[in-house]
């Protein structure tokens, strides 16, 4: 058994091979015992997190608003003054609002927990000489990790091979710049941040390839360190949640002021004082929203969950938010609208000679066949395996054949290319054992092409295989109308590769670099073709008729483009196409040239990382709510710069740490269904909003009526803490829990400055509570003048209150759909939650304890239904309402 090394040894003093023999590891990994063994010993390799709050800090929590403060003070005076009945109520009150929100807020923990679980990073490691993907958190000491751009480094790491490795460090550092990696030892007073042969964990691959061993994991780790006291820390609110804690603290104050007011007025009317504050705690307990900003986390927090069953995972609630406001998708093409499985489909060889590719997808099973379906001649094989040999040795991916099954891992054009050597007969691990590679330069989207550098036969050659545009012009033996027939075959939908090789004069090894790529030799085109998703047409039709523009930005060429976007209905000519090479023409971002390509474009080609950024920016100028997709490193100042950041699932971690939502499957048509969730949570947020003000309104229109009429008080401070607990307890979360509406992607995109009260809402709760408010006085006016005793009097009105409120939670389902046009099945949590406040109700003017306390009484059947009947006309208000509201 070998030692694991100790936390301070001075790793960046090392060589190489002494890391290795210090970490107890070699070249080809940790065997997977000796990993699992390393594992149960340091733990898992995660960093600290802040610890769920316990149930005990959750009930603490639900007596932090100052209206329960109000009411704590109010049941302890009641108690000194001896009326333990109505302190014992209030109390009680107290308790269950307190259980309602632990459960609530319990809820959502459990939820943000669950979401977590889906964010967790693979890294790429090598064990027993073969490569595999592990999750991050089995990464033990001594792991040999695979870097490439976009991966996080998943530990700390002495490198040991690095080829033009540079690593963003921004995260320790606050350095814009990225750090260039080398493998050699540093002297041993090396500082921390100036050890170049050491990667941290968190930090992240911008460009080059590298490997090295992992020295400390976990809290061990640099990053770990800081995280540790990082875990402590609070986090943020959504914006929308502050802004409704404002404004519910806004209504406080002026229901407060109303509520003194009243109470003012009642001392003038010779009421006793105890009453009069009584009266005035429990009115502003009962109309203050105190539970909507509870009420919204658990709409958002259930939105999110929601959300998730789609395959969308949402990293803050604040996103959901905006989706609902999302006016511009800008979507990339490959592996979003298309599966991304590029197959390689035809081989057209230097005179044009055209070879079909037989078999889908990552694996090496089909053939390669002539345009008669026959094998091909001798010469032409020999061609064949050239140009097919020269792809499998500038190709840093893995695809082969374990039990049966193919694994593959790396670049999708790589994959597709050791696929079609299978199937010509090359075993791809046997053509990279037969040659020494001696330098690679790797694919980068600026360069558009990769290469690498080989011994054979005491020769030194080079592959290369890119852009045929790129490619092609190196190639001075390449036939003419080489360029033109790559045009057609992209101009068909295909993704044309060009392959070349040649010989680096002198055969000399050097460090190679893009300088000694000589004159090449052209092998052929390779023509790739993705199919497009079976359900990304239908998304993009659905964007359209939600207002929703919908624009591509691909790499790839504008007749490739161009053919994926007439296919998904997103563009219909060569006009609606600009490349970057038209936008780089048209100047900085701002000029008006720029703008109008923007604005007119719909598929944007051969775009360049940085322009992606700027195409979302002269987006956003145009006035767009804009949500970008990327999965690269390139894609980051772009997500970061979009008003939604939507990384694909199988991005790289740059790429998902810097988005907002991630798509676990990558599918456009999620996207959509995340925006349609984000739209129907923002509509459950207005109508819980709706449901809390207008009652409360009611209320106190209700108690200012009644004063000024020189009536009696309606109802006593109990009753109006018993109303706002049947009432608005259980139903405005119910109202969460409701289902989208028919219509909520044929609406046109909110604008993302319009507020929760607009003019549909003051309407509405206008309306609403007016009717409520006024029909109450009404009845309180008529049993008082009908000679009904007050308690009595104040027994009908409060189970009238209890029958129009819970009448009105149904019309709070839809702002302006018909109450009898949605299923009632959509929401059984508030057709339960309204049977049960009701039955509460009833119950309590059966049960002799309850009828003292709260001063009710039974009622006929008669009177029940009567008043039942006044409350359903409140249905035909507000169903006359909504008939003009969908006539405007």
């Amino acid at each position: 058994m070998v030692d694991i090394p100790e936390s301070e040894t001075l790793w960046h003093a090392l060589s190489e091979s002494e890391s290795l023999l210090k970490a107890g590891s070699s070249p080809e990994g940790l065997s997977r015992g000796e990993a699992a063994r390393r594992l149960a010993l340091y733990g898992r390799n995660a960093l600290p997190e802040r610890a769920p709050p316990s149930f005990l800090t959750v009930f603490l929590r639900q007596f932090k608003s100052p209206l329960i403060f109000i009411l704590i003070i109010a049941g302890t005076v009641s108690f000194l003054l001896g009326d333990h009945t109505d302190a014992l109520f209030i109390f009680a009150v107290i308790l269950i609002n307190a259980a309602l929100g632990v459960v609530q807020e319990w809820k959502a923990e459990q939820s943000a927990a669950a979401l977590r679980v889906l964010l967790r990073i693979t890294g790429r490691v090598r064990r027993e000489g073969r490569e595999s993907g592990v999750p991050a958190e089995e990464i033990v000491p001594g792991d040999i990790v695979l870097l490439e751009p976009g991966s996080r480094v998943p530990a700390d790491l002495r490198i040991l091979r690095e080829n033009v490795l540079s690593v963003d460090e921004s995260l320790l550092t606050g350095e814009s710049v990225p750090a260039g990696k080398v493998a050699d030892p540093l002297l041993p007073d090396a500082p921390l941040m100036g050890r170049a042969n050491m990667a941290y964990a968190g930090s992240t691959v911008v460009s080059g390839r590298g490997s090295g061993v992992v020295v400390a994991t976990g809290t061990g780790t640099e990053v770990g360190k800081i995280a540790t006291t990082l875990s402590a820390m609070e986090t943020m609110k959504p914006p929308l949640l502050i802004r409704m804690e404002q404004f519910s603290r806004w209504v406080g104050i002026l229901v407060v002021g109303a509520s003194a007011v009243l109470g003012v007025a009642a001392l003038l009317r010779g009421i006793e004082p105890v009453e009069v504050f009584f009266l005035a705690v429990a009115l502003a307990v009962s109309a203050i929203p105190e539970g909507l900003p509870v009420a919204i986390t658990v709409a958002l927090s259930l939105g999110v969950s929601r959300i998730a069953t789609r395959n969308v995972v949402v990293r803050n609630l604040a996103a959901v938010e905006g989706l609902g406001s999302c006016t511009c998708i800008a979507s990339d093409k490959t592996g979003t609208l298309t599966v991304n499985e590029q197959t390689l489909t035809q081989i057209v060889l230097p005179d044009r000679r055209r070879y079909t590719v037989l078999g889908e997808g990552y694996r090496g099973e089909g053939r390669i066949v002539a345009a008669d379906g026959s094998s091909p001649a001798e010469a032409d094989y020999l061609r064949l395996q050239g140009m097919i040999r020269a792809s499998v040795l500038c190709n840093e991916a893995v695809l082969v054949r374990r039990d049966g099954d193919w694994e593959h891992y790396g670049d999708a054009i790589d994959v597709a290319f050791l696929a079609a050597a299978y199937k010509l007969g090359l075993f791809p691990e046997t053509v990279r054992e037969e040659e020494a590679i001696l330098a690679d330069i790797p694919f980068e989207p600026e360069r558009r092409y990769a290469a690498a550098f080989y011994r054979e036969d005491g020769r030194i050659l080079v592959a290369m295989k890119g852009a045929p545009e790129v490619v092609i012009p190196r190639c001075p033996t390449a036939p003419p109308g080489a360029g033109e027939e790559a045009a057609l075959l992209a101009a068909r939908g295909f993704r044309v590769i060009a392959v070349a090789s040649g010989e680096v004069a002198g055969g000399v090894d050097l460090p190679f670099d893009e300088g000694d790529i000589p004159p090449l030799f052209f092998l052929g085109l390779a023509c790739f073709i993705d199919p497009l998703r079976h359900d990304a047409a239908t998304a993009v039709e659905t964007c359209r008729q939600a207002g929703i523009r919908v624009v591509m930005v691909t790499g790839d060429h504008p007749a490739t483009a161009l053919a994926i976007a007439r296919d998904l209905g997103i563009a219909s000519s060569e006009g609606d196409i600009v490349t970057g090479e038209d936008l780089a023409g048209a100047g900085s971002p701002d000029s008006p040239a720029f703008r109008d390509l923007v604005a007119k474009a719909q598929v944007f080609s051969r775009v360049a990382p940085l322009q992606k950024s700027a195409i979302v920016e002269g987006l956003q100028g145009e006035g767009h709510y804009v949500a970008v997709t990327g999965d690269g490193v390139n894609d980051a100042p772009a997500l970061r710069r979009a008003n939604i950041g939507v990384a694909m699932g199988s991005g790289t971690d740059l790429a998902k740490d810097t988005a907002s939502i991630i798509i676990t499957d990558d599918a456009f048509s999620s996207i959509v269904s995340g925006i349609e969730g984000g739209r129907a949570t923002y509509d459950n947020i207005r109508k819980v909003t709706y449901l809390l003000i207008s009652t409360g309104a009611a209320e106190v229109l209700l108690f200012t009526l009644a004063l000024l009429a020189g009536l009696p008080l309606p109802l006593l401070a109990v009753q109006l803490l018993w109303l706002n607990l049947v009432t608005n307890g259980i139903q405005d979360v119910a109202l969460a829990f409701e289902g989208g509406e028919p219509d909520v992607m044929g609406r046109r995109p909110r604008s993302p400055r319009e507020g929760i009260f607009n003019r549909l809402m003051v309407e509405e709760t206008l309306v609403s509570g007016s009717y409520i408010g006024v029909t109450a006085f009404l009845l309180w006016v008529w049993l008082i003048g009908g000679g009904w005793g007050e308690e009595a009097a104040r027994n009908v009105l409060l189970l009238f209150m209890v029958l129009m409120e819970n009448v009105h939670a149904f019309n709070c389902r839809s702002e302006c759909g018909s109450i009898f046009r949605i299923p009632v099945g959509r929401n059984p949590f508030l057709i339960v939650g309204v049977m049960a406040a009701q039955g509460i109700h009833i119950i309590a003017m059966q049960v002799p304890v309850m009828q003292g306390v709260l001063g009710v009484a039974p009622v006929s059947l008669p009177l029940w239904l009567s008043l039942l009947t006044i409350a359903l006309s409140l249905v035909f208000v507000m169903e006359v309402y909504k008939y003009l509201c969908r006539k405007r």
